[in-house]
Protein backbone atom coordinates (compact mmCIF):
# COMPACT_ATOMS: atom_id res chain seq x y z
CA UNK A 1 0.00 0.00 0.00
CA UNK A 2 1.29 3.63 -1.16
CA UNK A 3 1.96 5.07 1.99
CA UNK A 4 2.18 9.39 2.23
CA UNK A 5 3.79 11.84 4.29
CA UNK A 6 1.26 14.17 4.45
CA UNK A 7 -0.29 16.63 7.34
CA UNK A 8 -2.94 19.68 7.29
CA UNK A 9 -1.32 22.88 7.99
CA UNK A 10 -2.68 25.66 10.46
CA UNK A 11 -2.81 28.24 7.27
CA UNK A 12 -5.34 25.47 6.06
CA UNK A 13 -3.22 23.97 2.97
CA UNK A 14 -2.14 20.65 3.11
CA UNK A 15 1.74 19.86 3.10
CA UNK A 16 3.27 16.28 1.35
CA UNK A 17 6.86 15.78 1.99
CA UNK A 18 8.91 13.13 -0.20
CA UNK A 19 12.12 12.27 1.58
CA UNK A 20 15.23 12.64 -0.70
CA UNK A 21 17.72 10.68 1.51
CA UNK A 22 20.72 12.63 4.19
CA UNK A 23 22.77 15.57 3.21
CA UNK A 24 26.44 16.01 3.43
CA UNK A 25 25.84 17.61 6.94
CA UNK A 26 23.53 13.72 7.89
CA UNK A 27 20.68 15.29 8.35
CA UNK A 28 17.35 13.95 6.14
CA UNK A 29 16.46 16.26 3.48
CA UNK A 30 12.78 16.34 1.97
CA UNK A 31 10.80 18.10 -1.48
CA UNK A 32 7.84 19.97 0.08
CA UNK A 33 4.63 19.96 -1.64
CA UNK A 34 1.31 21.97 -0.68
CA UNK A 35 -2.06 22.23 -2.19
CA UNK A 36 -5.65 23.32 -1.13
CA UNK A 37 -7.22 19.78 0.20
CA UNK A 38 -5.00 16.45 0.82
CA UNK A 39 -6.12 14.71 -2.49
CA UNK A 40 -4.03 17.49 -4.95
CA UNK A 41 -1.47 16.55 -2.30
CA UNK A 42 -1.68 12.98 -2.80
CA UNK A 43 -2.04 13.16 -6.42
CA UNK A 44 0.95 15.19 -6.94
CA UNK A 45 3.28 12.59 -5.06
CA UNK A 46 2.02 9.71 -7.07
CA UNK A 47 3.33 11.70 -10.12
CA UNK A 48 6.44 12.71 -9.26
CA UNK A 49 7.33 8.96 -8.05
CA UNK A 50 5.77 8.01 -11.55
CA UNK A 51 7.70 10.15 -13.54
CA UNK A 52 10.86 9.08 -11.06
CA UNK A 53 10.04 5.29 -12.18
CA UNK A 54 9.76 6.44 -15.65
CA UNK A 55 13.58 8.18 -15.18
CA UNK A 56 14.85 5.44 -13.60
CA UNK A 57 13.88 2.85 -16.46
CA UNK A 58 14.79 5.01 -19.28
CA UNK A 59 17.84 3.17 -21.13
CA UNK A 60 17.55 5.02 -24.42
CA UNK A 61 20.26 6.53 -25.48
CA UNK A 62 21.06 9.95 -27.11
CA UNK A 63 21.48 8.79 -30.69
CA UNK A 64 17.62 7.40 -30.75
CA UNK A 65 16.59 10.65 -29.28
CA UNK A 66 17.81 12.47 -32.09
CA UNK A 67 16.79 10.79 -34.30
CA UNK A 68 12.75 10.94 -33.10
CA UNK A 69 13.30 14.57 -32.46
CA UNK A 70 14.95 14.93 -36.30
CA UNK A 71 12.21 12.85 -37.79
CA UNK A 72 9.42 15.25 -35.78
CA UNK A 73 10.88 18.35 -37.01
CA UNK A 74 11.71 16.94 -40.39
CA UNK A 75 8.69 18.30 -42.21
CA UNK A 76 9.03 22.24 -40.86
CA UNK A 77 12.53 23.04 -41.25
CA UNK A 78 14.31 23.50 -44.67
CA UNK A 79 16.47 21.19 -46.77
CA UNK A 80 19.55 23.46 -45.72
CA UNK A 81 18.82 23.60 -42.06
CA UNK A 82 17.98 19.76 -41.89
CA UNK A 83 21.75 19.16 -43.77
CA UNK A 84 23.11 21.36 -40.97
CA UNK A 85 21.80 19.37 -37.90
CA UNK A 86 22.74 16.24 -39.18
CA UNK A 87 25.89 17.74 -39.90
CA UNK A 88 26.39 18.98 -36.57
CA UNK A 89 24.67 15.87 -34.74
CA UNK A 90 27.56 13.16 -37.14
CA UNK A 91 30.50 15.34 -36.47
CA UNK A 92 30.43 16.85 -32.88
CA UNK A 93 27.10 15.54 -30.61
CA UNK A 94 26.95 11.85 -31.57
CA UNK A 95 30.49 11.20 -31.02
CA UNK A 96 30.44 12.84 -27.19
CA UNK A 97 27.37 11.45 -26.32
CA UNK A 98 25.27 8.84 -28.81
CA UNK A 99 25.76 5.83 -27.11
CA UNK A 100 25.04 7.63 -23.10
CA UNK A 101 21.69 6.78 -21.80
CA UNK A 102 19.40 10.01 -21.50
CA UNK A 103 19.18 9.76 -18.19
CA UNK A 104 23.68 10.02 -17.71
CA UNK A 105 24.00 13.13 -19.44
CA UNK A 106 24.55 15.81 -16.70
CA UNK A 107 24.84 19.24 -16.60
CA UNK A 108 28.45 18.48 -15.91
CA UNK A 109 29.34 16.91 -19.26
CA UNK A 110 27.71 19.59 -20.91
CA UNK A 111 30.06 22.11 -19.72
CA UNK A 112 33.19 19.40 -20.43
CA UNK A 113 32.07 19.09 -24.24
CA UNK A 114 31.81 22.65 -24.50
CA UNK A 115 34.90 23.09 -22.91
CA UNK A 116 36.81 20.17 -25.05
CA UNK A 117 35.42 22.22 -28.25
CA UNK A 118 36.98 25.62 -27.26
CA UNK A 119 39.96 23.62 -26.53
CA UNK A 120 39.72 22.05 -30.23
CA UNK A 121 39.33 25.89 -31.46
CA UNK A 122 35.91 26.10 -32.28
CA UNK A 123 34.31 29.38 -32.06
CA UNK A 124 32.05 30.35 -29.06
CA UNK A 125 29.34 31.70 -31.88
CA UNK A 126 29.92 27.94 -33.48
CA UNK A 127 29.65 26.02 -29.83
CA UNK A 128 27.02 27.89 -28.94
CA UNK A 129 24.24 26.76 -32.42
CA UNK A 130 25.67 23.34 -31.47
CA UNK A 131 24.25 23.73 -27.45
CA UNK A 132 20.87 25.03 -29.01
CA UNK A 133 20.65 21.82 -30.84
CA UNK A 134 21.35 19.81 -28.23
CA UNK A 135 18.73 21.96 -26.08
CA UNK A 136 16.18 20.88 -28.64
CA UNK A 137 17.10 17.25 -28.64
CA UNK A 138 16.43 17.16 -24.57
CA UNK A 139 13.46 19.36 -24.93
CA UNK A 140 12.27 16.35 -26.72
CA UNK A 141 13.64 13.93 -24.37
CA UNK A 142 11.81 15.36 -21.16
CA UNK A 143 8.18 15.24 -23.03
CA UNK A 144 9.13 12.15 -24.33
CA UNK A 145 10.89 10.30 -21.62
CA UNK A 146 9.90 12.61 -18.34
CA UNK A 147 13.86 12.72 -17.48
CA UNK A 148 15.56 15.71 -15.77
CA UNK A 149 16.76 18.14 -18.50
CA UNK A 150 20.83 18.68 -17.94
CA UNK A 151 20.58 21.87 -19.85
CA UNK A 152 18.48 23.74 -16.98
CA UNK A 153 21.71 24.82 -15.67
CA UNK A 154 23.87 24.75 -18.91
CA UNK A 155 24.44 28.50 -20.42
CA UNK A 156 25.73 29.21 -23.74
CA UNK A 157 29.45 30.30 -23.84
CA UNK A 158 29.49 34.05 -24.87
CA UNK A 159 29.76 34.64 -28.20
CA UNK A 160 33.06 37.08 -29.04
CA UNK A 161 32.72 39.81 -31.67
CA UNK A 162 34.53 39.07 -34.54
CA UNK A 163 36.62 41.67 -36.05
CA UNK A 164 35.66 42.23 -40.09
CA UNK A 165 38.70 43.32 -42.03
CA UNK A 166 37.01 46.17 -44.44
CA UNK A 167 38.44 47.99 -47.72
CA UNK A 168 38.95 51.40 -46.44
CA UNK A 169 37.67 54.73 -48.31
CA UNK A 170 40.63 54.80 -50.71
CA UNK A 171 40.91 51.50 -51.62
CA UNK A 172 37.50 50.92 -52.00
CA UNK A 173 37.76 53.53 -54.87
CA UNK A 174 40.61 51.43 -56.28
CA UNK A 175 37.99 49.04 -56.66
CA UNK A 176 35.12 50.87 -58.03
CA UNK A 177 37.70 52.31 -60.88
CA UNK A 178 38.85 48.61 -61.54
CA UNK A 179 34.96 47.75 -61.77
CA UNK A 180 34.64 51.02 -64.60
CA UNK A 181 37.34 49.81 -66.35
CA UNK A 182 36.94 45.63 -66.23
CA UNK A 183 32.87 45.18 -66.65
CA UNK A 184 31.69 42.25 -67.08
CA UNK A 185 29.22 39.84 -65.19
CA UNK A 186 31.26 39.34 -62.44
CA UNK A 187 32.37 42.85 -61.64
CA UNK A 188 28.83 43.58 -61.90
CA UNK A 189 27.81 41.14 -59.21
CA UNK A 190 29.91 43.01 -56.91
CA UNK A 191 28.81 46.32 -57.96
CA UNK A 192 25.44 44.52 -57.31
CA UNK A 193 26.47 43.75 -53.68
CA UNK A 194 28.51 47.49 -53.16
CA UNK A 195 25.10 49.16 -53.87
CA UNK A 196 22.38 47.26 -52.34
CA UNK A 197 24.36 45.18 -49.88
CA UNK A 198 23.20 41.56 -51.19
CA UNK A 199 24.52 38.09 -49.24
CA UNK A 200 26.23 36.14 -51.83
CA UNK A 201 23.98 33.32 -52.03
CA UNK A 202 21.16 36.32 -52.95
CA UNK A 203 23.55 37.81 -55.38
CA UNK A 204 24.21 33.85 -57.22
CA UNK A 205 20.40 33.17 -57.01
CA UNK A 206 19.75 36.69 -58.89
CA UNK A 207 18.03 36.17 -62.10
CA UNK A 208 16.49 39.70 -64.82
CA UNK A 209 13.31 38.31 -63.63
CA UNK A 210 14.15 39.30 -60.38
CA UNK A 211 15.36 42.93 -61.76
CA UNK A 212 13.01 45.41 -62.64
CA UNK A 213 14.98 48.23 -64.59
CA UNK A 214 11.89 50.08 -65.66
CA UNK A 215 10.42 50.09 -61.70
CA UNK A 216 14.19 50.37 -60.47
CA UNK A 217 13.56 47.60 -57.48
CA UNK A 218 15.71 44.31 -57.30
CA UNK A 219 13.24 41.78 -55.53
CA UNK A 220 15.38 39.11 -53.00
CA UNK A 221 12.88 35.69 -53.87
CA UNK A 222 15.66 32.88 -53.38
CA UNK A 223 19.78 32.56 -51.95
CA UNK A 224 22.31 30.11 -53.14
CA UNK A 225 23.96 27.29 -50.95
CA UNK A 226 26.01 24.49 -50.79
CA UNK A 227 24.98 21.66 -48.22
CA UNK A 228 26.25 18.50 -47.08
CA UNK A 229 24.76 15.40 -47.82
CA UNK A 230 24.01 13.12 -44.85
CA UNK A 231 24.65 9.63 -46.43
CA UNK A 232 28.78 11.06 -47.37
CA UNK A 233 30.99 12.81 -45.71
CA UNK A 234 32.52 14.35 -48.72
CA UNK A 235 29.20 14.55 -50.82
CA UNK A 236 27.65 17.81 -51.56
CA UNK A 237 25.12 19.87 -53.30
CA UNK A 238 24.21 22.74 -54.49
CA UNK A 239 20.76 24.06 -53.60
CA UNK A 240 18.57 27.16 -54.31
CA UNK A 241 15.89 27.78 -51.89
CA UNK A 242 13.86 30.44 -49.99
CA UNK A 243 15.80 33.22 -48.08
CA UNK A 244 17.14 32.74 -44.46
CA UNK A 245 13.92 34.11 -43.02
CA UNK A 246 10.78 36.24 -44.06
CA UNK A 247 12.54 39.34 -42.95
CA UNK A 248 15.46 38.23 -45.97
CA UNK A 249 12.55 38.24 -48.18
CA UNK A 250 12.79 41.57 -49.40
CA UNK A 251 12.24 44.82 -52.17
CA UNK A 252 15.56 46.41 -52.81
CA UNK A 253 15.39 50.08 -54.99
CA UNK A 254 18.56 50.45 -57.44
CA UNK A 255 20.64 53.47 -56.77
CA UNK A 256 21.26 55.23 -59.79
CA UNK A 257 25.12 54.49 -59.76
CA UNK A 258 24.37 50.56 -61.10
CA UNK A 259 21.52 50.85 -62.94
CA UNK A 260 23.22 51.95 -66.11
CA UNK A 261 25.66 48.63 -65.15
CA UNK A 262 22.72 46.75 -65.16
CA UNK A 263 20.89 48.03 -68.55
CA UNK A 264 24.13 47.14 -70.10
CA UNK A 265 24.19 43.19 -69.37
CA UNK A 266 20.35 43.47 -69.16
CA UNK A 267 19.69 39.02 -69.95
CA UNK A 268 16.56 36.73 -70.27
CA UNK A 269 14.20 36.73 -67.17
CA UNK A 270 15.33 33.01 -66.50
CA UNK A 271 19.04 34.15 -66.79
CA UNK A 272 21.42 34.37 -63.79
CA UNK A 273 22.45 37.88 -63.17
CA UNK A 274 26.18 36.83 -62.93
CA UNK A 275 26.51 34.18 -65.47
CA UNK A 276 24.76 35.51 -68.27
CA UNK A 277 23.31 31.91 -68.71
CA UNK A 278 20.34 29.95 -67.39
CA UNK A 279 23.19 28.33 -65.30
CA UNK A 280 24.13 29.77 -62.24
CA UNK A 281 27.45 30.53 -60.77
CA UNK A 282 27.89 28.66 -56.88
CA UNK A 283 29.04 31.38 -53.80
CA UNK A 284 32.43 29.65 -53.78
CA UNK A 285 32.88 29.94 -57.45
CA UNK A 286 32.03 34.00 -56.71
CA UNK A 287 34.61 34.08 -53.66
CA UNK A 288 37.09 32.50 -55.51
CA UNK A 289 36.60 35.32 -58.73
CA UNK A 290 36.57 38.22 -55.75
CA UNK A 291 39.89 37.14 -54.66
CA UNK A 292 41.38 37.39 -58.08
CA UNK A 293 40.05 40.38 -58.62
CA UNK A 294 41.46 42.15 -55.60
CA UNK A 295 44.95 40.55 -56.54
CA UNK A 296 44.88 41.80 -60.03
CA UNK A 297 43.79 45.60 -58.38
CA UNK A 298 46.33 45.23 -55.83
CA UNK A 299 44.01 45.09 -52.86
CA UNK A 300 44.13 43.55 -49.32
CA UNK A 301 42.40 40.36 -49.71
CA UNK A 302 39.18 40.45 -47.63
CA UNK A 303 36.08 38.16 -47.69
CA UNK A 304 33.08 38.92 -50.18
CA UNK A 305 30.76 39.23 -46.99
CA UNK A 306 33.05 42.24 -46.18
CA UNK A 307 31.06 44.19 -49.11
CA UNK A 308 28.02 43.58 -47.24
CA UNK A 309 29.59 45.10 -43.78
CA UNK A 310 30.97 48.35 -46.18
CA UNK A 311 27.87 48.67 -47.64
CA UNK A 312 25.87 48.95 -44.30
CA UNK A 313 28.91 51.37 -42.80
CA UNK A 314 28.81 53.67 -46.24
CA UNK A 315 24.47 54.16 -45.37
CA UNK A 316 24.73 54.99 -41.94
CA UNK A 317 27.98 57.78 -42.84
CA UNK A 318 25.44 59.04 -45.45
CA UNK A 319 22.43 59.06 -43.22
CA UNK A 320 20.26 56.38 -43.79
CA UNK A 321 18.20 55.88 -40.60
CA UNK A 322 18.80 52.01 -38.92
CA UNK A 323 15.57 51.29 -39.61
CA UNK A 324 15.00 51.38 -43.30
CA UNK A 325 18.75 49.93 -43.53
CA UNK A 326 17.80 47.42 -41.49
CA UNK A 327 15.25 46.11 -43.94
CA UNK A 328 17.14 47.11 -47.17
CA UNK A 329 19.67 44.25 -45.44
CA UNK A 330 16.88 41.79 -44.77
CA UNK A 331 17.42 41.82 -40.80
CA UNK A 332 14.81 40.43 -38.46
CA UNK A 333 15.83 43.37 -36.02
CA UNK A 334 17.71 46.88 -35.87
CA UNK A 335 19.86 45.42 -33.12
CA UNK A 336 21.74 43.26 -35.51
CA UNK A 337 22.48 45.80 -38.34
CA UNK A 338 23.78 47.73 -35.17
CA UNK A 339 25.66 45.05 -33.97
CA UNK A 340 27.10 43.17 -36.93
CA UNK A 341 27.06 45.46 -39.34
CA UNK A 342 28.13 49.26 -38.87
CA UNK A 343 31.44 49.77 -38.41
CA UNK A 344 33.38 53.36 -38.23
CA UNK A 345 36.96 54.47 -39.08
CA UNK A 346 39.09 56.18 -36.49
CA UNK A 347 38.99 59.24 -38.81
CA UNK A 348 35.57 59.24 -38.40
CA UNK A 349 35.84 59.17 -34.77
CA UNK A 350 37.81 61.51 -34.85
CA UNK A 351 35.80 63.84 -37.03
CA UNK A 352 32.64 63.18 -34.41
CA UNK A 353 34.96 64.44 -31.66
CA UNK A 354 36.26 67.40 -33.19
CA UNK A 355 32.46 68.38 -32.71
CA UNK A 356 32.81 68.63 -29.05
CA UNK A 357 32.83 72.06 -28.27
CA UNK A 358 34.05 73.09 -24.46
CA UNK A 359 35.65 76.06 -22.54
CA UNK A 360 37.98 74.80 -19.96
Amino acid sequence: MQRYNIYHRRDGRWEGRISRGKGKNGKRRYQYIFAHTETQVKNRIDEIRRNEAKISECQCCLSKAFEEWFSSVLCKIKESTAANYQMKAKKHILPYFGSKPLVSVTSADIRQFISDKQLQGLSNRYISDIIVLIRSIFKYAVRTYHILNPMDDVFLPKKQKSEVQLLDADEQKSLQDYISKNQNHTTLGIAITMSTGLRIGELCALQWKDIDLEKRILTVRKTMQRIQLPTAASKTKLIITEPKSESSKRQIPIPECVLLMLKKFKGKDDEYVISGTDKPIEPRTMQYRFSKILNNAKLPSVHFHSLRHIFASNCVRLGFDIKSLSEILGHSTVEITLNRYVHSSFEQKQRYMERIQMNF
